[in-house]
């Protein structure tokens, strides 16, 4: 840099001047007096010191990033704005606003929640060449062939506290159909779920596979049907919790079903092997898609939906009062909350309960005096109803409930009741939630229709999971617990930590009306006299009732104890206390062979 100053500056004050420019503007400066040819003074750039970075020009976005984020946006905006235009008529969100809705960090007020927020998205690119306008494969952009993010969404988010993947259907983009890019966003967030230990949420709005597609992805070894070999992999190692949005038709089907928890929405939902067009081509038969495969069906008749949401901000509702009872995999244990007072007394459990073992009482009210107030969450109530099967909390511990219902046919237990208490307690093994067995049943039911209906093979599978299961199990003999019963609600054969009953209880092969029936109606019908015979029956009566009474069962130590029913609450709380670390191991095989 070159300076020239007044020719009436001293050689002492050009060399002043010289050093200050070096040192402001890191350059070498020579400066010139008035006219000089040559410089009075020169003086070099000081040396930048090593840990001292050079100072760089402010840099920006560029048009390249602007460019991306322009694609991005677009790929946001889904499928073509006309089937968009048509989910208000159907009381559906688009993809993106249920993602917001489930991960959009709002609570019920609308008020900011640290707990939601959607981590980061999978694949927004995904076939992105095979119709953006951006992408050089395409000669001319057709709003109707919009496949952004291929019509399906992947990605992690934080759920009320707890690290969740996710996969969404964007049903504006080929009805939710499945194809070759995304399948495989669904398998690559399947497998991190099994290497990462978090749970999964399959949000499902899909009418299957595209058909026109299926050679890029229906038979491959990493094809649509691995979805359902990682299902099988992730079962029992991550909660695995899927919603229906849609009719979800074949290979869509199937993840509901695989699915540890599934929720249906009214009106909306529906799960079925093929649509009503496709019945109608094979069977003859004409039946609407609600008939064939709506909650209605599966929540009451197939029992493969867990819970029936009212609307869609119900459905997110459920599921975040479902996780607190899970843990995140099977290392680890259920979640506890503080302690809560039961909503009613447990000094009321004797009065509930009718000294008549034939008389009904609500199963509910004797739960509302044990578990912690608003704690118990019921699962499948319209399927099975002679079973309650459903997650609650005592003094703050997590517990997996199976109940014999009395107001529901005496309590018997038939075959929809033993395969929704297999499959839960089967469920809350695997993750290690202990188990509450209620007991208050006459056992199984007998007939031809039950048999027709496979209540052995059923109840086979009760008694399978009840023996099977390594969590603490505490049974309770409430009040009857005759024949079979007595086994599948955890028996004093089938380890429990402990069994308990209240002066109520009685077990026996039979009850008294039917023993005294298959012992004892020859010797009664041979006596001519029916005041006579009605005395010597009710003799018999007694005589049999002391045999099975729980005091006897104590005296023979067949059972751990009787408890005052007003304490039943406390004992059960020391008792899942005591057992929270007990551990149990099954016989060295690869697995049982009962399904």
């Amino acid at each position: 840099m070159k300076v020239r100053i007044g020719g009436g500056a001293t050689e002492s004050e050009a060399e002043a001047v010289a050093a200050a420019l070096a040192e402001h503007v890191r350059d070498d400066v020579e400066v010139y007096l008035g006219d000089a040819d040559e410089p009075a003074a020169v003086h070099e750039a000081p040396e930048t010191p090593d840990d001292e970075p050079s100072p760089e020009p402010e840099l920006g976005p560029t048009e390249r990033e602007e460019q991306l984020r322009e694609e991005i946006a677009d790929i946001l905006e889904g499928g073509p704005q006309k089937y968009r235009d048509r989910l208000p008529d159907q009381d559906k969100l688009f993809v993106r606003d249920r993602l917001d809705l489930w991960f959009g960090g709002k609570d019920a007020d609308g008020e900011r929640d640290e707990d939601d927020t959607l981590l980061f998205e999978d694949g927004k690119f995904a076939n992105f060449d095979a119709w953006h306008p951006d992408s050089p494969e395409v000669e001319e952009s057709d709003e109707n062939n919009r496949l952004p993010a291929d019509g399906l969404v992947t990605g992690a988010a934080e759920f009320d506290g707890r690290d969740v993947h996710f996969m969404a259907n964007d049903f504006t983009v080929k009805a939710g159909s499945m194809a070759e890019r995304g399948v495989e966003k669904f398998l690559r967030m399947q497998q991190r779920a099994l290497k990462t230990g978090k749970p999964v949420f399959y949000l499902m709005d899909s009418s299957g596979g595209r058909i026109d597609q299926q050679t890029g992805f229906f038979a491959n070894r990493e094809g649509i049907g691995k979805y359902y070999f990682n299902h099988s992999r992730l079962s029992g190692r991550v909660p695995q919790i899927c919603v229906l949005y849609g009719p979800c038709i074949a290979g869509a089907a199937y993840t509901p079903v695989f699915a540890d928890f599934t929720v249906m929405v009214e009106g909306m939902s529906a799960m079925a092997i093929a649509s009503p067009r496709m019945v109608k081509m094979v069977t003859g038969e004409e039946i609407e898609m609600q008939d064939l495969g709506g909650p209605e069906v599966h929540a009451r008749e197939s029992g493969s939906a867990d819970l029936v949401a009212r609307d869609e901000e119900h459905a997110r509702e459920l599921v975040a009062d479902l996780v607190q009872y899970l843990p995140d995999n099977s290392d680890e244990k259920p979640p506890s909350q503080p302690a809560e007072p039961p909503a009613k007394s447990p000094s009321g459990i004797d009065g509930l309960i009718p000294e008549s073992p034939n008389r009904a009482y609500d199963m509910h009210d004797l739960i509302d005096r044990v578990v912690d107030r608003d704690s118990f969450f019921e699962l499948k109530p319209e399927f099975g109803k002679e079973i309650l099967t459903g997650y609650a909390r005592i003094d703050g511990r997590t517990v997996g409930i199976v109940a014999n219902q009395p107001t529901q046919r005496a309590g018997a237990i038939f075959p929809d009741a033993a395969e929704k208490a297999a499959e839960f307690v089967w469920k809350s093994d695997a993750y290690n939630i202990p188990l509450l067995y209620l007991c208050d049943t006459p056992g199984f039911m007998a007939g031809s229709q039950v048999e027709k209906d496979a209540i052995l093979e059923k109840g086979k599978k009760m008694i399978y999971a009840t023996s099977e299961a390594t969590v603490p199990k505490q049974s309770v003999v409430v009040r009857k617990a005759y024949g079979a019963g007595i086994y599948a609600m955890s028996g004093p054969a089938y380890d429990p930590e402990s069994v308990i009953a209240l002066p109520s209880g009685e077990i026996g092969i039979m009850g008294p009306e039917a023993a005294i029936n298959a012992v004892y109606a020859n010797k009664l019908n041979a006596i001519d006299d029916p005041e006579e015979r009605a005395e010597r029956e009710q003799e018999l009566r007694e005589e049999y009732r002391e045999d099975i009474d729980v005091h006897r069962m104590a005296s023979e130590t067949v059972i751990d104890e009787i408890v005052p029913p007003s304490d039943l609450r406390t004992e059960l709380a020391n008792r899942f206390a005591f057992y929270e670390d007990v551990e149990k191991d099954r016989p060295s095989k690869k697995h049982g062979t009962i399904l």
